[in-house]
């Protein structure tokens, strides 16, 4: 089943999040509406860069891949 890594952009700070899951618009909910601990500050969030993968684990590397090289840095490529 597929999974999607994506980047999110906070609206109020300029801050980005990355993050994977199954469902890209129950998790963008999730972010915006304050139930989830890490962007619970800096709502409302946009979507600024979705990636499909093709299972979970792969999505976790990427995921891993984009933390570590830095999220922005990431969006420059």
């Amino acid at each position: 089943m597929a999974h999607f890594v994506y980047i999110l952009k906070s609206q109020t700070t300029g801050r980005y999040y990355c993050g994977e899951t199954q469902d890209v618009e129950d998790r963008i909910q999730r972010h915006n509406s304050g139930r989830s601990k890490s962007t619970k500050s800096g709502s409302p969030w946009e979507l600024v860069q979705l990636l499909e993968i093709e299972n979970r684990s792969e999505a976790r590397k990427l995921e891993s891949k984009i933390k570590r090289i830095g999220i922005k840095r990431w969006m420059k490529r």
